[in-house]
């Protein structure tokens, strides 16, 4: 065999070794998350918070202590760009299919307006608050980036609300419907915009290293971006998803690649606008949310998919990123325990107190405190675009893990129990909520 034959010869094994690993992977992480989803269930948790702990046990904090040989075999054998690229490629999909979950009608709602921009606002400000003072005196000793940095991607993790899941802990719990269950879907609807315009602004400060003129230009492409979007992108898309006649269920196969391109063009700009390709993605979802059919055909096409395929790859990258075990000395443990402890209290506070003010009861009150702590997926996004940064250090994005994992496990058991003291207090069975609110698209 010649030398070129010998090259291309060696280069085709070094492919087929790559796909063979990569594949071993998917296989593993596919069925550990149907695995971890059918386990949550019967312990009254949502499916993705069992997805959410899989992931996590599959990275060097359960799997690689207890099976070293057979961790490095399965996840070290082949490098990591292919999954990185699919975990990306994912939540490029998912946050379309995220923005699209999105329902703004809500916010005109005469008897609602007005709670849920006060629990909004107070559920940003007081624990965007904390995570900044906490994340400002935790970079010192444990992050690569400045005090500043930190502390605003700190802040703005501990200001997020996990939308998707606590849209799934709501259906779970039979609260889509009622008054309150309507004012926290929509007060974490507006929570999570704001705060996704939060990330992109501190994406944007973080990547022009604080120079001002560099800042003020990213700042107005991010604007240019999502006035084109919405006065021109828009409406060509809604003419284009009208002229395909999408109905419920169905969508063409022209429909379906001209969505997946414009999607995959928008990622692209904001990549290169510099504050990720996931905000493209989410952009293109928000700018479609009043398109009920084509929601639920994107549904039936390809929400399945995504969460059954690269949503567990999503939390198993993320898994394979974090090490419990990196948290080896009592004052790393102490600062895990604050910020849990202070992201989850200034959560359940704001939602009390600014719930209390709308004119719920105590039960309903506490009960809207534990679903606007609800952080999930939209919690590990964000503090993955902190590690990518280099913002947050290895220990610190542990602990803001944990602090996601603990916040999403006690909302489900913590909600069902303020659901039945508030119906307790009417007299009612738990089942018989009323329906204080208007009818609205459910998620």
């Amino acid at each position: 065999m010649d030398a070129p034959d010998a090259i291309a010869a060696a280069s085709t094994h070094k492919s087929e070794a790559l796909l063979f690993f990569t594949l071993l992977e998917i296989t593993v992480i596919v069925l550990a998350g149907r695995i971890g989803g059918a386990l949550a269930k019967p312990l009254g948790q949502s499916p993705a918070v069992g997805e959410i702990i899989i992931g996590i046990l599959l990275g060097p904090s359960l799997f690689g202590l207890v099976a070293p040989h057979a961790f490095d075999y399965v996840f070290h054998s082949a490098p990591p760009e292919p999954l990185n690229i699919l975990s990306n490629l994912g939540l490029v999909l998912l946050m379309f299919q995220i923005g699209l979950e999105f329902d703004f009608s809500h916010l005109i709602e005469r008897v609602n307006r007005a709670a849920v921009l006060r629990v909004s606002s107070a559920c940003l400000a007081l624990p965007f608050a904390c995570g900044f003072a906490l994340g400002f005196f935790i970079a010192p000793g444990s992050s690569p980036a400045t005090r500043i940095d930190t502390a605003l991607f700190v802040a703005t993790a501990f200001s997020i609300t996990a939308l998707p899941t606590l849209g799934r802990i709501m259906i779970e719990v039979n609260m889509t419907r009622t008054r309150i269950g309507v004012i926290a879907i929509s007060a974490a609807a507006v929570n999570d915009v704001v705060g996704w315009l939060l990330l992109a602004l501190i994406t944007a400060l973080t990547v022009s290293d604080f120079v001002a003129g560099r800042f003020a230009l990213r700042i107005a492409m991010v604007a240019a971006f999502g006035l084109i979007s919405v006065r021109f992108v828009r409406p060509l898309l809604k003419g284009a998803i009208r002229k395909s006649q999408a109905r419920t269920g169905k969508m063409s196969a022209n429909l379906l690649g001209g969505l997946l391109a414009v999607i995959f063009v928008a990622a692209m700009i904001t990549y290169q606008i510099g504050i990720f390709a996931i905000f493209g993605g989410f952009m293109m979802g928000v700018i479609l949310y009043d398109e009920p059919e084509l929601v639920a055909a994107w549904r039936e096409r390809i929400g399945d998919f995504v969460t059954v395929f690269f949503l567990p790859i999503f939390f198993t990258y993320t898994g394979l990123r974090t090490s419990i075990g990196g948290l080896d000395s009592a004052a790393d443990w102490g600062w895990c325990l604050a910020v849990v402890a202070a992201a989850t209290a200034a959560k359940l506070g704001a939602g009390y107190f600014a719930a209390r003010r709308s004119g719920f009861n105590r039960a309903e009150s506490t009960g809207m405190g534990f679903m606007m702590n609800t952080r999930g997926l939209m919690e590990l996004i964000v503090i993955n675009v902190g590690f990518d940064l280099g913002v947050i250090s290895p220990k610190v994005f542990t602990m803001l893990v944990i602090m996601a994992i603990f916040s999403t496990v006690i909302t489900t058991p913590a909600l069902r129990r303020c659901v039945a003291r508030a119906a307790r207090g009417r007299g009612a069975p738990p089942s018989s909520s009323p329906d204080r609110s208007p009818p609205r698209r459910s998620r």
